[in-house]
């Protein structure tokens, strides 16, 4: 029987660096809880505002997030109010885990150049399309024409599953355009996965881009 491996798993340390970046031996557990929870409250906080990518790194006295979006001036807002306010958020946040609050906390908004090859933005993308009641075949037609105009993509596919269309019974639709080598290590694809919340039910979106093959690091 075939194994399903995460496209970016397959990946670390041959193209990917891991996305919480520290070492603690004596607070393994504490971060490592900390890391994801707190990921998964800025995710569920800057939905629709197409960020790419959340970063954590950690230092003996610092939090270092780094949040990649193709709208930064959505989220720092005028004057930097609404970075500071995330910062307040953060803190809260962390306070409600219940881990060591570190005496630095540092946001770092970084802007994405090209968001059409970024897999997750594209999940967004497609989730705000069917949250819109849009036909489910034009949307996956949509995200793939969108993705392909970018000379760097050589090949999109994305998945929907669910009850698409609001039928009775959920099922799996998927459309493919060009090359998405899953096996190749060498092979850069991004994947993501996202959620449409339809009265009906939850619609799961998945995304794969393949923006070709990379021979060494620093390309």
């Amino acid at each position: 029987m075939s194994k399903t491996v995460h496209p970016y798993a397959f990946r670390l340390g041959i193209l990917r660096n891991w996305k919480s970046r520290w070492f603690n031996l004596r607070n393994y557990r504490k971060f490592l809880k900390a890391d994801v929870l707190l990921r998964e409250y800025l995710i569920k906080k800057l939905r629709g505002m197409y960020v790419g990518n959340i970063d954590i790194e950690r230092g003996p006295s610092l939090l270092h997030i780094i949040v990649k979006t193709s709208r930064p001036g959505l989220l720092i807002g005028r004057k930097g109010e609404g970075s500071d306010k995330l910062k307040k958020d953060i803190l809260n946040t962390l306070q409600k885990i219940g881990t060591d609050i570190p005496r630095e906390i540092k946001l770092t908004i970084e802007e994405l150049q090209a968001p059409e090859t970024q897999a997750a933005i594209l999940a967004q993308m497609a989730a705000e399309s069917l949250e819109k009641r849009m036909p489910f075949k034009r949307v996956m037609k949509q995200i793939i024409e969108k993705a392909m105009t970018n000379k760097a993509v050589k090949g999109v596919k994305i998945n929907l599953s669910g009850r698409l269309g609001g039928a009775e019974m959920g099922r799996r639709e998927w459309l493919k355009k060009g090359a998405i080598p899953l096996q190749t290590l060498r092979a850069d694809i991004d994947f993501a996965r996202e959620r449409a919340h339809l009265p009906y039910g939850d619609i799961g979106i998945k995304v794969w881009v393949y923006k070709g093959e990379r021979f060494d690091k620093s390309t």
